[in-house]
Formats: structure tokens, C-alpha cells, sequence
């Protein structure tokens, strides 16, 4: 039996005690007001991730993959998806064949396609020459050969064939996202009809919000979407952030990295999807047009930056663990309670990195 002390985050309160953990599951939280300072969180879970530490998931090699979820597992990141970028089809689907045996390790929790069925308006760091209207073989094939493994796919709904290729995921039981797009608010709610349940870091890559046309944004914000939001102070100013989180709800909301390989590394010369990357100061952009490319965020980070907007830490915690995990179907994880598995990361009393713990055994 292991024991972690501290004000230990749950979903009915914020609970000073210690949480017991048997093998890999938490096992009781009990109160105790000599706990001390630490604040103890469920492991995060990230739908949008790119890479990290020198690795990327965009390539679709399955040691690299490997070594970015490791990266992100030592911030914190107990569940995450792989997301790859716009890409000829022949590595969509040689990417399923080599991630799939990840999934079934639990290295990954399943891949996400973000592209290449999106806006050319609004490609942002997409590659525009990989951008084409959604094919509805693809994607079944796709489906098919990841048994499972292909969790999420980002289309723009105003796409021809975009409608029923999100009709194609949504009945085999993948998030449809709605990204990348220069949809209206009439087309924004039809793809969200038609099944889409998430938004792809919104605000990013849409057309902008105006009065006669709310357009995408507000399109997701009134629907019944969840919407991604990279706290990195970067792509969104912390007020735009804490406005959009307190609209959707944190059971609305999630907290996502949208992070390169260059994450943790030193500024410089990178790529991303085929195309030429420097990052100065934290800040990744594409050398063609300085559109902003991915992020250098961590999870550990985006729940720190998301308090520091004003939200409510329990609901920073929720968009960062709970709200996504319910998203994946993954009623093991995502909170801390008796009888979940212990995913769980120690932070100090400023919110700072202590310890992380997956399935009960310590990370760091």
C-alpha cells in the first residue's frame, strides 16, 4: 500500500488527506488535516499531441511515438492520443498499422488524424499540399485497420462529403472533430448534427467571430461540442480562454497541448507535416508564413496557466483529466476516487511538478 498526502482534487471537492493506492488502483482518500501543502490531481489526459522531447507521432514510427509519450508521461500525461498531421493516405494508414500495437500496450490511447480533410483557408501549419475533401473509403479503411486504435479525426464540416464522412465516424464510435475550418454557423451546426462532438482547438484555424456571422466559434460554443483549448498563452489569451471555458462549462471544456516535438528541446530548426519549423522563445512557427505551428505546451503547464486565468482549480482539473476521459469512454481513469485506476500527479502548493503515478507505479 502506497500513501500520498496532500489536498487531493476530487470530483465532489477538494479533499486534505491522503489517498491510499493498492497495485493500480486508488484504493480510499481520507481526510487528515495534517496532510500538508501538495496538491494531488488525477493524471492528465491529452486528445491533441503532436509529439514532444525530440519525438514526434506525425511520421507514424513507433519508437519515436514511444519516446513522446514517455516525455509526456514525466509532465504528468497519463492518457494521450497521438495526433498526426495532414499526410498522403499511404502514411494514415501505414501510422494505424505501426501505432496500433501501442494502443494495445497502453503506450498510446489512440491515434487522432487531424487532417487532411480540412480548409485550405485555414489550414494554419497544415501542409496545404496534402488538403483534400474527406473520402469516405479512407476512412473506413482506416477504421478498419486500427481495430480500434483511430479515436479521433478532425474535418471541416463545409467539405464536400465532410457530412457524411463525420456519419462515418460517429457510427463506428470515433470522435468527429469539427477544425481547421472556414465553416458558418449554419454549416458549424450541421456537422455537429451530423455527429461531431468536438471542436479542434477552437478559435485556431477558424474564421474569426463577427456579428452577422458568429461563423465556427460560436457555432461550437452554443452547440453541444467539447471544445479543445491550448492554454499556452499563446494561441489564446488567458482572458479568451477562461471567457470560452466559462461558456462551454467544464463538461464542455478540455484542456489540450497541441505540442511538437520541439517541446522540451532547445529553440531552433524543426518540422512538422513536411514543412520547415523554427521555434524562438517558446513559440513555433512556420518559416513560410510564421503561422503559428503546434505549440511547446505541457499538460502540467496548461493546468497551471488555466488557474492562473481564473478558473477554478477543480475546474482546471476536470478539463485537464475528467471531461476528456469521458470523451474517450474511459470510465477507469480521469478522476480520483476508490476503485479507479491510480493515475494521479503530485504537484506543490504553486501548482508546480512534484510526482507522477500511472496504473500505481511512480514516473517520477
Amino acid at each position: 500500500m502506497t500513501r500520498i498526502s496532500g489536498r487531493i482534487v476530487t470530483p465532489s471537492g477538494i479533499v486534505t488527506g491522503h489517498l491510499d493506492v493498492d497495485g493500480s488502483t486508488i484504493a480510499a482518500i481520507v481526510p487528515d488535516s495534517a496532510a500538508g501543502d501538495d496538491v494531488i490531481v488525477p493524471g492528465f489526459v491529452d486528445l491533441h499531441c503532436h509529439g514532444g522531447g525530440g519525438h514526434t507521432f506525425t511520421t507514424g514510427d513507433p519508437e519515436a511515438a514511444r519516446g513522446a509519450a514517455g516525455f509526456h508521461l514525466s509532465h504528468g500525461t497519463t492518457t494521450v492520443l497521438a495526433s498526426l498531421v495532414s499526410s498522403p493516405f499511404e502514411l494514415m494508414r501505414s501510422a494505424t498499422l505501426a501505432f496500433r500495437p501501442l494502443v494495445d500496450e497502453g503506450v498510446l490511447a489512440g491515434i487522432h488524424f487531424e487532417g487532411p480533410y480540412l480548409s485550405a483557408v485555414r489550414c494554419g501549419a497544415q501542409n496545404p499540399a496534402y488538403l483534400r475533401d474527406p473520402a469516405p473509403g479512407e476512412i473506413t479503411e482506416l477504421i478498419r485497420t486500427g481495430e480500434g486504435a483511430v479515436r479521433m479525426m478532425t474535418v471541416a464540416p463545409e467539405l464536400d462529403g465532410a457530412l457524411e464522412a463525420i456519419s462515418i465516424l460517429r457510427d463506428a464510435g470515433v470522435l468527429a472533430a469539427i477544425g481547421h475550418t472556414d465553416a458558418s454557423y449554419d454549416q458549424t451546426h450541421a456537422g455537429v448534427t451530423a455527429g461531431a462532438s468536438v471542436a479542434t482547438h477552437l478559435f485556431n484555424g477558424m474564421r474569426p467571430v463577427h456579428h452577422r456571422e458568429p461563423g465556427p466559434v460560436v457555432g461550437l460554443l452554443s452547440s453541444t461540442a467539447t471544445v479543445e483549448l491550448i492554454a499556452d498563452n499563446i494561441h489564446l489569451h488567458p482572458g479568451m480562454l477562461a471567457f470560452a471555458a466559462r461558456s462551454a462549462g467544464p463538461e464542455r471544456s478540455i484542456l489540450v497541448t497541441d505540442a511538437m516535438d520541439a517541446t522540451g528541446m532547445p529553440d531552433g530548426e524543426y518540422e512538422l507535416g513536411g514543412q520547415a519549423v523554427v521555434v524562438t522563445d517558446r513559440v513555433a512557427r512556420l518559416t513560410r508564413d510564421s503561422s503559428i505551428a503546434g505549440s511547446t505546451l505541457t499538460m502540467d503547464v496548461a493546468l497551471r496557466n488555466a488557474v492562473a486565468a481564473g478558473l477554478p482549480l477543480q475546474d482546471a482539473v476536470a478539463m485537464s483529466s475528467t471531461t476528456p476521459a469521458w470523451l474517450l469512454g474511459l470510465a477507469d481513469r480521469g478522476a480520483l476516487s476508490p476503485g479507479l485506476r491510480a493515475d494521479l500527479v503530485v504537484l506543490d502548493a504553486e501548482l508546480r511538478l512534484k510526482g507522477v503515478v500511472r496504473g500505481g507505479g511512480r514516473v517520477s
